[in-house]
């Protein structure tokens, strides 16, 4: 079975060769490929599980109980030892070595867009296959149904002669959705019979659906970050840590069921409304007994629902109290609650003893599931919050009056931030201000480096700089007329590491970055602490040859953190914007070469409202928001060197690589390097920043219709309310950005002079490729070694214990003197 990330690769670089059918094939073949890897490693695990369950005796011991003994540890180990045997040879026989198929995240998101049917319905269209090519643009549509240039293709299907309604399908529907969502529209005609028979489809396939999510989450350790570098946990600590994170996944299946395309929440209480519509459909279908069951299987999730309570109680007064007493809820349902109980007392514990942290994803837990320690001190953090919250508004209100007794235009904080902070160094000067750049949140400053300095990162540069990096590999991501090249801190300080450069020039960017940092938030007088965001050391040549009637920018006018739409003179913040940027900088590095000064302008692109010219040790400095558009003018001859930085106040963005970049270099300090790092960074360290905790917010449960719209002799129905569906964030491709269908030529070619000009699609490129960087640390126990190229990266669960307890027979079979 071929990789489908390398199909999907292949489909789009047929698409911008106009090679249709070649895009159809490899990306159909990618999506079959993608499911069915799915498809088999569920199966594997689930056959497996099922072949070398735990409990029944084993040859010369009775039950293999971990703990009980070194004999039934061998015992519980041999288990282990042999499901992962079965998964390993199951997954190998059906799909091929495991590592062929493993895919960067970037990719995984991709499909998780559904960014294939964006290609496949230009595809289909452009050979003539309407059906096909509408299904696949509704497919995409549903899961971004913000994308207007898909809404208005969609829109023009609709007009052409040919397209069906029922060709507007969704290709990617999961079986227990489409069967709960048929129901739902049923159960609203009053179409009970229908409902009925849909809802019930949907309780079945959503056990199935559930047994596979949960067999997929037995996969590898997802370690936090960086943090395999450090990890040196026990065997049994490290049991433990996997082990707990495998459950968390299993718990998140609730949610991830309950979710569907289009809708940025999932529904609230999802399994539960299954048999809370089924209890009143089969009431109005007058069928008690299933009434009964339905109510009583609802029950099991929420006991003390006083209006189901009085359901259940009609329907046994209608049916008669002794018949209704012996029919009992589902026992699947039973065993169901009664597993995902057992996982959140294990989750709990494991969050009171070991600080994993657990966040319920349903509503129904009983609330003595939960330790009391830990809901006490729930309890003291929803006051803290709500303390915090309260004095946050008050805050605001103090600020908001400030604003207003000042005349101020806007209650906008970042209107009140005052510059003309402290410098920080004697040999650094303010050349303009915002007043004098014409503008706010700006500042010019001199004198940041030496000459010698600018002349070693400029070496650093073009020695240790790929052509086009960070780019994809494309020599020239802005201007056809210049080439590009780049590096970012990680990387030089892996090459110094290797020798390709000089360390202390890799040392060098690191530091006068953070230097940077420092003095743009002491001059803007930040009250929180700028992190970098991503730093980036890069050099423009301009190419002799290509030089003729320029009238282009080498860096076509934007802004850094929202999307430019200088038609409408509008600067949208939103995806794929970098939104979370909220400072930039540009150190520049040299003044030999001819064009490329920086240029503010207004919000129309056109409007230049000041413009720098670069030169060792100037920086400029800037608010990444709608304030302050800028771009860089073509460079005609020569090479423009500079070290460009984006800053964040979030620390949840904070440059993953710098934090890395900084503990390498924590390890290759000499006595005279550490002394400096402490007086120079002591109090602006990058810190790491802790794991992201969230909570899924679903919508609200089914609405109680009121008891006094209802005959005194029916029970009070529970009958969900519609609800307006939300729209998820528009769809952009990082990697690729196929053009969109419109009518007409005319309109297409106008509409990719759009997307270019906003700067939408102008670090595109397709020979785009992703590099799949390994996360995983060796792995030494006893006297056994196990390294990421011997196959321990990404391993399952069990696999990896396998070779956790061959590392224990290995030490307890050493002799010791």
């Amino acid at each position: 079975m071929e990789p489908y990330d390398l199909l999907f690769d292949t489909a789009v670089e047929a698409y911008y060769k106009g090679e249709w059918m070649t895009v159809i094939l490899n990306m159909e073949r990618a999506l079959r490929n993608k499911a069915a890897i799915r498809r088999v490693k569920a199966h594997c695990r689930i056959t497996c599980a099922n072949q070398s369950a735990f409990g029944e005796p084993l040859s010369s011991m009775v039950v293999p109980i971990p703990g009980a003994g070194s004999v039934e540890d061998l015992g519980f180990f041999q288990k282990i030892m042999k499901r992962a045997d079965c998964v390993n040879t199951c997954e190998s026989e059906k799909i091929g070595p495991p590592t062929i198929h493993k895919v960067t995240e970037d990719v995984d998101l991709e499909f998780k867009k559904r960014t294939p049917y964006n290609y496949l319905q230009v595809a289909y269209f452009k050979i003539n296959k309407l059906d096909k090519a509408v299904a696949a643009a509704n497919t995409f549509f549903l899961a971004n149904p913000d994308h207007m240039e898909m809404k208005q293709n969609l829109d023009y299907y609709r007009m052409m002669a040919g397209v069906q309604q029922e060709d507007f399908k969704d290709l990617e529907a999961r079986p227990h959705m489409a069967e709960f969502l048929a129901g739902k529209r049923y159960y609203s005609s009053d179409s009970f019979g229908l409902a009925i028979d849909h809802f019930e489809a949907a309780v079945e396939e959503y056990f199935s659906a559930d047994q596979e999510c949960r067999a997929l989450c037995e996969g590898a350790y997802n370690y936090d970050g960086y943090n395999y570098m450090e990890y040196s946990a026990d065997l049994f600590q490290s049991m433990t840590d996997h082990y707990m994170q495998i459950l968390n996944c299993k718990q998140s299946c609730s949610v991830e069921l309950a979710s569907t395309a289009g809708k940025d929440k999932p529904f609230e209480d999802f399994l539960p409304s299954h048999f809370n519509y089924l209890q009143f459909s089969y009431y109005n279908s007058e069928k008690y007994e299933q009434a009964i069951e339905c109510a009583k299987t609802y029950l099991l999730f929420h006991p003390e629902e006083e209006v189901m309570n009085q359901n259940l109680a009609y329907y046994s007064a209608v049916l008669g109290e002794d018949k209704a007493a012996a029919i009992s809820a589902r026992q699947v349902v039973k065993q169901h609650i009664q597993q995902s109980l057992l996982e959140k007392e294990l989750l709990y514990f494991a969050y009171e003893v070991f600080g994993i942290t657990f966040v319920d994803p349903d509503s129904w837990t009983p609330a003595d599931v939960m330790p009391l320690k830990l809901r006490e001190k729930q309890k003291a953090d929803r006051e803290t919050a709500a303390r915090i919250t309260e004095e946050i508004g008050n805050l605001m209100k103090e600020i908001e009056t400030l604003v207003e007794e000042k005349n101020k235009e806007s209650t906008d904080i970042a209107k009140i931030v005052r510059e003309g902070g402290p410098l920080l160094f004697d040999d650094i000067n303010i050349t303009m201000s915002s007043k004098q750049l014409n503008g706010s949140q700006r500042v010019l400053l001199d004198g940041f480096i030496s000459n010698d300095e600018c002349r070693e990162l400029t070496h650093l540069s073009n020695a240790a700089a790929l052509k086009g990096d960070e780019y994809q590999g494309r020599p020239s991501p802005h201007s056809p007329s210049e080439s590009f090249q780049g590096v970012t801190v990680l990387k030089a300080i892996k090459l110094g590491q290797e020798g390709t450069v000089p360390l202390k020039s890799a040392r060098l960017f690191f530091d006068m970055s953070e230097k940077v940092r420092g003095v743009l938030e002491s001059y803007f007088r930040l009250d929180s602490p700028l992190y970098f965001s991503y730093s980036h050391l890069v050099c423009r040549s301009a190419i002799d040859e290509k030089q003729d009637d320029r009238d282009d920018l080498s860096h076509p006018v934007h802004a850094d953190n929202c999307l430019l739409v200088s038609e409408l003179n509008e600067c949208i913040k939103e995806p794929p914007a970098y939104t979370h940027r909220d400072y930039s900088a540009i150190l520049y590095l040299n003044d030999d070469f001819e064009g490329g000064d920086f240029i503010f302008t207004e919000l129309d692109a056109k409007t230049v409202t000041a413009e720098v010219r670069p030169q060792c040790g100037r920086v400029v400095g800037f608010g990444a928001g709608n304030e302050n558009p800028h771009g860089v003018r073509a460079v005609t001859k020569g090479q423009r060197c500079a070290v460009a930085l984006w800053f964040t106040l979030d620390p949840k963005h904070e440059e993953k690589e710098r934090i890395q970049a900084q503990e390498m270099l924590k390890m290759f300090s000499t006595p005279t390097d550490t002394e400096f790092t402490e007086t120079t960074t002591e109090s602006s360290e990058p810190q790491l920043t802790p794991f992201d905790q969230y909570a899924l917010l679903g919508q609200a449960a089914p609405l109680v219709q009121e008891q006094a719209d209802q005959p005194d002799d029916k029970p009070a129905e529970k009958k969900p309310e519609p609800r307006v569906t939300s729209g998820v964030l528009p769809h952009h491709l990082k990697k690729h950005c196929p053009s969109i269908l419109l009518p007409n030529p005319e309109q297409q070619v106008h509409s990719l002079k759009l997307h270019t000009a906003s700067g939408d699609c102008s670090h595109m490129s397709s020979s785009s490729t992703v590099e799949d960087i390994p996360v995983s640390a060796d792995l030494l126990l006893g006297s056994r070694q196990y390294r990421p190229g011997d196959g321990t990266s990404g391993m399952g669960l069990d696999a990896w214990v396998q070779g956790l307890a061959w590392a224990v027979l290995d030490y307890s079979s050493m002799e010791l003197d």
